[in-house]
């Protein structure tokens, strides 16, 4: 453990973590490849990916990671995560979505199935203990939760133990069934650092003071509630008097409670955020050390389901939210602050995340 780095795993003596890793190049580069290469991050819609031979390609992290990556169906109708990067001079292989019944590289022919392996490279006769695994095209983990694909470069964790919490809590309203609400979608720029961005959203303290009109006329904040789990945590929001609230079945960990919203962070950067309509999921993607970019997608099961209020009223929260962290941004900047304290009733969350980010950053350099 870096000492630098330590936080105290009792929140009563804890102190935060120090002021640099919310804007020093060499911790924001570290977290990049301690942090996030082992996440596990949202890569794609299960919806959209149907039919045997559809090929999509996206960017893993972009902005940061940059890595090309591309999902695939194959003839036996399994889900695949690629690279997508030819083994043979690095050429991008698919450059657009669409139905293929091979993965043919434009440079020189390689030919790849849609499970990666090689098929096929012209003028290779000649080249000895060839083809070997490392011409197939690298594969990733891929895994499924309600309407969304997952995958990770080099996890971290199991999946099912970093998801566990969410089926638990979730999995009894049928998130496969929610489908991408593209009109109650949005993607924003902040000029703060991810991490501080999550703090933010990992604590409920500052809705009286930052949301009290928005967020604080629905939300009871006396019964505010966060739990911890090994990889991620929740926020458990309880609706006041006359607010819509799910009512959870006997048996679910929440039974007899009103409850507006859960608010899932998963370590490091994705939430979860369930309403009584669906789902918002929000993607917090590091563009440089003072610099994020926040993608809110919607889902839901039934469009006409969701009110007419909903995209202003998560718009006008995102608002005031960014307001407050680009000020403290510029705050922890000062040659006078470096590290504060945390409230034990209301900052568990923060807290947590914490420990977990000092615990990555501090690991040694991969290969070391």
């Amino acid at each position: 453990m870096d000492p630098s780095l330590f936080v105290d795993p009792d929140i009563r003596k804890a102190r935060t973590l120090p002021s640099a890793v919310y804007h020093d190049p060499e911790l924001y580069a570290r977290s990049l490849e301690r942090v996030f290469v082992p996440s596990w991050q949202p890569v794609g819609d299960v919806d959209r990916l149907k039919a045997s031979g559809h090929v999509v390609p996206l960017t893993l992290l972009e902005g940061s990671l940059n890595e090309a990556l591309v999902l695939t169906r194959d003839d036996d109708g399994a889900a695949h995560c690629l690279s997508n990067v030819c083994t043979h001079r690095g050429t991008i292989v698919v450059e657009g979505e669409g139905h293929v019944q091979s993965l043919k590289c434009r440079y020189h022919g390689r030919r790849f199935g849609l499970d990666g392996c090689m098929r096929f490279m012209p003028e290779f006769e000649d080249a000895e203990d060839f083809p070997s695994p490392s011409d197939d095209l690298p594969r990733l983990a891929l895994h499924e939760w309600g309407p969304l694909f997952f995958s990770s470069l080099d996890p971290m964790c199991d999946f099912e133990s970093w998801v566990r919490p969410l089926r638990e809590r979730i999995d009894w309203l049928r998130p496969e069934r929610w489908k991408l609400h593209a009109e109650h979608s949005e993607e924003y720029l902040i000029g703060a650092n991810w991490a501080m961005y999550c703090d933010n959203y990992l604590e409920g303290f500052h809705v009286p003071y930052v949301h009290p009109t928005s967020l604080g006329s629905q939300l009871d904040y006396e019964e505010y509630e966060t739990e911890t789990f090994d990889w991620c945590n929740l926020q458990l929001g309880v609706a006041k008097d006359g607010a819509e609230a799910f009512d959870p079945p006997v048996g679910h960990p929440d039974h007899g409670k009103r409850v507006l919203a859960w608010y899932f962070w998963m370590f490091p950067n994705v939430m979860i955020n369930v309403y009584t309509w669906g789902m918002s999921l929000n993607i917090v993607l590091p563009q440089g050390p003072g610099r994020t970019r926040v993608v809110f997608r919607s889902y839901t099961a039934d469009p006409d389901a969701v009110p007419e209020q909903a995209k202003a009223q998560l718009h006008r929260v995102e608002m005031e939210d960014e307001e407050i962290v680009e000020s403290a941004q510029r705050g922890v900047r000062s040659r006078l602050y470096d590290r504060g304290r945390y409230s034990p009733r209301r900052e568990k969350g923060p807290h947590h995340f914490h420990t977990l980010l000092s615990r990555a950053l501090s690991q040694p350099d991969p290969g070391s």
